[in-house]
C-alpha cells in the first residue's frame, strides 16, 4: 500500500490523493510528464519533486519516512513493518498511579509468545524489545507505553499502531474485549474476565506462590496479546476497502499460535467466584 501513497508528500492531502487514483496515478512508477490535466499545477510540481525522494527514503531509511505519514494514515505501515512488530500488552497492579507496578508483559512477534514476569525476568523485556520496529496495542498510548518508559527509564521509539484509535475511526468501540467480539474472537475458558482479574491473580499469587494461578495471570495476558495481531489485520483490510487497492493487498487472517501458558479451571472458578461477589458488593 505504501507505493500507492501520496499523503506523505508535504503538500498532498487525502483529496489530492483520491484525484490521482482517479486520474490513473495509482502508484509511485506512474509519478511522470505530462501528469494529467485535472492535477493542478502546484500540485504536479510538488509531486514531481518528491515522489523519487520518497521512494529513495522508504529503502534507505524506512522508519524517518513511516514519520512522514499522518497518525491517521499510518495503518498503511503494517504490511511493511510486519515482519519487525511486537504485539504488546502489560498487567499491572492496579490503575495508572504513582504506586501502580508492572506485574507482567506479554509479547508476540508473529511467531513466538514472550512473557516477562515481576521478580523473574522482567528486566529482559529491555533487552528485547530493540529487536522490534513497531508495536502493536490496545491502548498502549495512553497507559501501557508510559507505564514502561516509567518503570524501566527508557523512550519507547518505535512506530506505534495503537488500535483503539484505528478502529475507533472504524466505528469499533467497546475496549478490547468489545472489539474481539466484534470479529468473533472467543477466549475459550477466559472470555469475561478483564483487567480487574489480572489485578486479583497476582494479588493470590504473591500471597500464596500458587505456579497454577501465575499461569493463568500469564495466559490471560497472552490472549490480549496475540489477539491484537487479529485485529490489525481485520483494521487494515477495512481500511483497504476503501481504496482501489483492496484486493491486490488484502491480508489473510493470521493462524492462531499455540498458547505456552493455559488458565487452570480450578483457579478460574474461585477467581469467578471472587469477581461475582465484588460485583454483589458493588450493586
Amino acid at each position: 500500500m505504501l507505493q500507492h501513497s501520496f499523503i506523505h508528500i508535504p503538500g498532498i492531502g487525502a483529496t489530492t490523493e483520491q484525484l490521482l487514483w482517479a486520474n490513473g496515478i495509482l502508484s509511485w512508477d506512474d509519478v511522470r510528464e505530462p501528469l494529467p490535466a485535472a492535477l493542478p499545477t502546484a500540485k504536479a510540481r510538488l509531486l514531481l519533486r518528491h515522489a523519487p525522494e520518497r521512494r529513495r527514503l522508504l529503502a534507505e531509511a524506512p522508519l524517518e519516512f513511516a514519520h512522514r505519514l499522518p497518525g491517521s494514515e499510518r495503518w498503511r505501515l503494517f504490511p511493511a513493518f510486519r515482519a519487525k512488530t511486537a504485539y504488546l500488552d502489560i498487567e499491572t497492579t492496579g490503575h495508572f498511579g504513582p504506586q501502580t507496578m508492572i506485574t507482567a508483559i506479554a509479547l508476540y512477534d508473529g511467531q513466538t509468545v514472550h512473557s516477562y514476569v515481576q521478580g523473574e525476568n522482567l528486566d529482559r523485556f529491555v533487552e528485547e524489545i530493540d529487536r522490534y520496529d513497531m508495536l502493536v496495542t490496545y491502548n498502549g498510548r495512553a497507559f501501557d507505553v508510559p507505564m514502561l518508559e516509567r518503570a524501566f527509564g527508557l523512550r519507547l521509539r518505535h512506530l506505534h499502531l495503537d488500535l483503539r484509535y484505528i478502529l475507533h475511526r472504524l466505528g469499533i468501540k467497546g475496549g478490547l474485549k468489545g472489539c474481539e467480539k466484534y470479529f468473533g474472537l472467543d477466549r475459550g475458558d477466559l472470555a469475561g474476565l478483564d483487567g480487574y482479574a489480572a489485578v486479583l491473580l497476582w494479588q493470590e499469587y504473591e500471597r500464596t506462590g500458587d505456579r497454577r494461578v501465575l499461569e493463568t495471570l500469564l495466559a490471560y495476558n497472552i490472549e490480549d496479546t496475540v489477539n491484537l495481531e487479529t485485529l490489525m489485520v481485520h483494521a487494515y483490510n477495512l481500511y483497504l476497502a476503501a481504496t482501489p487497492f483492496a484486493e491486490r493487498h488484502r491480508l489473510s487472517l493470521p493462524s492462531p499460535p499455540q498458547r505456552p501458558c493455559r488458565p487452570d479451571t480450578e483457579v478460574v472458578r474461585r477467581l469467578r467466584a471472587r469477581l461475582a461477589m465484588v460485583r454483589q458488593m458493588r450493586d
